[in-house]
């Protein structure tokens, strides 16, 4: 069954007119009939009676009917939503990010990509950072926000937009407060609130072991909140990227000797085709003016 074959059958069901139907769809009334009577040996019989002035639809052609301006009407919605999609028009760009990255470092970049791209309609979920991998190569989601000190995949392509560094995070009147650093030596034994989300956890952890280095994990939680709040309530301190910091109350200083750093890619699958809303987005990245890896 081809689209013409279909086209010309929805313009004869309406028209009742093989004359009329070929000037709607500007061919020929034998190309037209020729047509018909293929879809009809195709279909298994005949979909209109053919009498002297009176053409109208079989009782086949009328269960078809349906069928056929479906497969017409989804035709041209794909093509519109085709020509939509080229134009930026009426899309939706779906962008994941890992959860331990702040929604304040991206928020500006969306707001402002949305102002220029009114009809990109943006999505964001977010998860781990394997979570958002697997959800890219799947399909899922058509440009990720990942990183962390460790490597990532060489499927993909990875446009470097920022890096940021992990901080200690410390209750008020803490006696490291007074310090205008944390050196790492100095964690060991130490009473340590854990994010169990944290992307830093293997590699920095596997680091502190190698260097002897074993703080006292006391609480542990997924969620920032709950480890900002307890690490305010003074049962230890905590581990953060710099930027992902919220409570004001809390005390922040760098970690040295050594410190440690992540960078976060805008990652798509290497050699997937991409369309405009995609690449108008990663142009815009580009443009954006990400935050500065501070000195510690």
């Amino acid at each position: 069954m081809e689209m013409q074959q279909v086209r010309y059958f929805v313009a004869l069901a309406k028209t009742l007119n093989f004359t009329r139907a070929a000037e709607q769809c500007n061919v020929s009334q034998p190309a037209l009939t020729r047509a018909i009577q293929q879809l009809e040996h195709e279909l298994g019989g005949p979909l209109f009676h053919r009498e002297r002035n009176n053409t109208h639809l079989s009782e086949l052609g009328q269960m078809m009917r349906p069928f056929l301006e479906s497969v017409e009407a989804s035709a041209h919605a794909a093509k519109r939503a085709a020509r939509e999609a080229q134009k930026l028009e009426n899309v939706t760009m779906t962008l994941g990010a890992m959860c331990t990255i702040a929604p304040k470092v991206v928020s500006d970049l969306l707001v402002r990509f949305q102002s220029e791209h009114p009809d990109v309609e943006l999505s964001v979920i977010d998860g781990d950072c394997r979570a958002m991998i697997e959800a890219l190569d799947k399909g899922d989601l058509h440009i990720s926000l990942v990183g962390g000190p460790g490597e990532l995949p060489d499927h993909l392509h990875l446009l470097p937009i920022f890096s940021e560094r992990y901080v200690v995070l410390l209750p008020p009147g803490h006696p490291w407060a007074e310090r205008n650093a944390v050196r790492v030596a100095d964690l060991h034994g130490q009473p340590y609130v854990s994010r169990t989300h944290c992307d830093a956890a293997q590699v920095v952890g596997d680091d502190l072991m190698r260097r002897g280095i074993e703080p006292k994990l006391v609480f542990s939680s997924p969620r920032d909140d709950w480890v900002q709040n307890m690490i305010k309530a003074g049962l230890g301190f905590g581990f953060f990227p710099e930027h992902s910091v919220t409570d004001r109350d809390l005390v922040v200083r760098p970690l040295i000797d050594p410190g440690y750093v992540r960078t976060i890619y805008m990652a798509t699958v290497r050699g997937r085709p991409h369309s405009p809303s995609i690449g108008a987005f990663v142009q815009a990245a580009r443009r954006h003016h990400w935050p500065a890896l501070e000195p510690a």
